[in-house]
């Protein structure tokens, strides 16, 4: 599903994202905000009750996951991993790769053709999308950075059920594409 959460100590900033995601609205029908509906109903939120007390292992597994795919692929120039900020924990959504040598789409031809699964997320930058072409983002030029991750970057497999034996087949992909 769709549901998600929010972590805040800051009570205004609680209270506005309450708002968002009941229609923009704190008192029924009276609309402050633009909103969406993004309320859970009773099953998404005793799924998410059961499910929030694995949080941390979901990340721990995550993250091990990235570890082994980041010192796998530490030697190959034409990647660049995910950045990891010291201050922050990530906990890898997703873990997407920076083809650097345009070869994107043939690396995830190649690893498809091992039964391999990738994505290419947001493969048209949103300043080129139709919804926003008559809004102020269409007028702002052309976006070299944000056009050249779309046309570079590939998201591999990840979630908490990646055990040693598919990450290695994974990494024995990438690795066989780039020799």
């Amino acid at each position: 599903g769709d549901g998600g959460a929010i972590y805040t100590d800051d009570d205004e900033l609680a209270q506005q994202l309450r708002m968002i995601a009941n229609h923009g609205q704190n008192k029924r029908y009276y609309h402050s905000l633009v909103g969406v509906n993004s309320r859970l109903d009773s099953i998404q939120a005793a799924i998410l009750d059961i499910k929030l007390k694995h949080l941390d292992s979901y990340a721990a597994a995550r993250r091990a996951a990235a570890d082994h795919y980041d010192r796998a692929f530490a030697g190959i120039g034409q990647l660049q991993t995910p950045v990891r900020h010291q201050r922050s924990t990530h906990v890898f959504h997703q873990y997407t790769l920076i083809v650097r040598d345009g070869r994107r789409d043939e690396l995830q031809a190649f690893l498809s053709s091992k039964g391999i699964p990738t994505m290419i997320y947001y493969p048209v930058p949103l300043y080129e999308q139709e919804a926003y072409q008559k809004s102020m983002a269409n007028g702002i030029g052309k976006l070299p950075v944000t056009d050249f991750l779309c046309r570079s970057v590939l998201s591999l497999p990840m979630h908490t059920e990646l055990n040693e034996e598919t990450l290695e087949y994974i990494c024995a992909g990438v690795k066989e594409f780039f020799k």
